[in-house]
């Protein structure tokens, strides 16, 4: 009996072990491929360097979506196609000037500054004004129209630097960029003045979208480095009355029209279940947009190329997108989810990559607890790769409208310590991002992909 009972067993566990020897063996191909033959960091050359950063409705962005529509298709993708979307058109000016101003120990000292994202411009005459320090709204509220109205509102949070998680930290300090300007304008403020969002201390000012609120006035607002942002609130504690002037040029155009890019491998089995890997093909004209989000979406791409290169057949359609506009609107990411409930897609899952180029570290998945629970399970494969977080809880921005389809969601998640030096800055560049690490996150995301082809979620 206990002979028959081993038997039993040992057949139960041989085509576990098989499976999980075939999975290891092919995400060592994916891993292999991505390191030997990689093409993420040549398409990201291309793309920063002779693109440049690409606001939405610029010129830049159009070209942007020609590029990766050619580039899909010289990989040889089994359909690429584009999906018209309509996106706002601003654009920064080419001016922006920021001042301390009669400051009892300094007299007038220039400043980092630049305009947050959807900002109206001050125009050439400025604005200036006393200045009057926040860390938050209920502070805001407290001090009331009467010590607000024709003042420049300063909102001075910094981003936590205990939190390990930079991305928890960001959470904490970015509604003061999102909704600051609007909150400053209901008690009567001419002006804001936001701390950058950034981990470290230095000159470089962070941009970022603001989101004006509905029949508030339209202030206008930049963001200030971290290290002037602590020269101004030194110096308002002995000088209440100094003021600030800045000058900006930024103004909204007309909606244009964009796309989104996608490109897809179809299904041999399924091809009616699809699998999406993202990143967002837009970035903000500050600099080349390497890290946000050019590497998101060139490791996407390579996850299709790493198949393909391989001669691997997926069970499931495999599609790569760029989504357009999820710096100042997200309209593509609501697009592409709106066209996936019309044409009545099927999405088994959506990753997104949107943290930058650096050394993997892991996945976090939002969906039922029995697909957290399997993404989960997939550790161990992982381990010889030095890649170990696999967490509940993930997604991006522009794959966050499919959960109203129940789509589970997966980020990718990059070490996130150095992010925040480049995110949202005029050093975002094409320097700054590491080969081998672009690398091996597009291998690491190639590995998911199969992983969810192969056994679903």
């Amino acid at each position: 009996m206990k002979k028959l009972l081993l038997i039993l067993l040992m057949g139960l566990t041989l085509p576990v072990l098989s499976q999980n020897q075939t999975d290891q063996a092919m995400i060592k191909k994916i891993f292999d491929e991505a390191l030997e033959n990689g093409e993420s960091y040549d398409m990201l050359r291309y793309l920063t360097k002779r693109i440049g950063g690409r606001l939405s409705g610029s010129p830049e962005a159009a070209a942007a979506v020609e590029w990766s529509r050619q580039q899909m298709e010289a990989y040889g993708f089994d359909r690429v196609f584009l999906q018209e979307v309509m996106v706002p058109h601003w654009i920064r000016g080419e001016k922006e000037i920021g001042r301390i101003v009669n400051s009892r120990k300094l007299g007038s000292q220039s400043v980092n500054i630049t305009a947050l994202g959807n900002s109206v411009g001050t125009g050439p005459a400025g604005t200036v004004g006393q200045v009057v320090e926040v860390q938050d709204f209920q502070e805001l509220a407290k001090l009331g129209r009467a010590n607000i109205e024709g003042k420049i509102v300063f909102f001075n949070r910094p981003m936590d630097p205990k939190l390990i998680d930079t991305f928890s930290a960001y959470g904490g300090a970015s509604g003061q960029r999102g909704s600051g300007p609007s909150e400053a304008a209901k008690y009567g403020a001419i002006g804001a003045v936001v701390r950058s969002l950034g981990s470290f201390q230095d000159d470089i000012p962070h941009t970022g979208g603001t989101r004006y609120a509905l029949n508030t006035p339209k202030i206008p607002a930049v963001a200030i480095s971290t290290n002037d942002a602590d020269l101004l609130s030194n110096l308002l504690k002995d000088d209440p009355e100094l003021g600030f002037y800045f000058e900006t040029h930024a103004q909204m155009l007309p909606d244009v029209l964009s796309y989104n890019v996608v490109g897809e491998i179809k299904g041999s089995e399924f091809p009616d279940e699809i699998i999406v890997v993202g990143g967002h093909l837009d970035s903000w004209d500050l600099a080349e947009g390497a890290h946000d989000d050019g590497a998101g979406c060139v490791q996407s791409i390579e996850v299709l190329r790493i198949m393909k290169s391989l001669g691997y057949k997926p069970k499931r359609t495999i599609r790569a997108v760029m989504f357009m506009n999820e710096e100042n609107g997200l309209r593509g990411g609501r697009k592409y989810a709106a066209l996936a409930e019309e044409n009545g897609e099927n999405h088994i899952a959506a990753m997104e990559s949107d943290r930058g180029g650096f050394l993997p570290i892991g996945f976090g998945i939002s969906g039922t607890p029995a697909q957290q629970e399997k993404l989960i399970g997939w550790k161990n494969l992982f381990e010889p790769y030095g890649i170990y977080q696999f967490k509940k809880g993930g997604g991006g921005a522009d794959i966050s409208p499919l959960r109203t389809q129940d789509v589970p969601l997966i980020g990718y998640l990059p070490d996130s310590q150095r992010y925040f030096k480049y995110h949202h800055t005029g050093i975002d560049n094409f320097e700054v991002v590491n080969q081998r690490e672009l690398e091996l996150g597009a291998a690491a995301m190639a590995s998911v992909i199969y992983l969810i082809d192969q056994h679903g979620l």
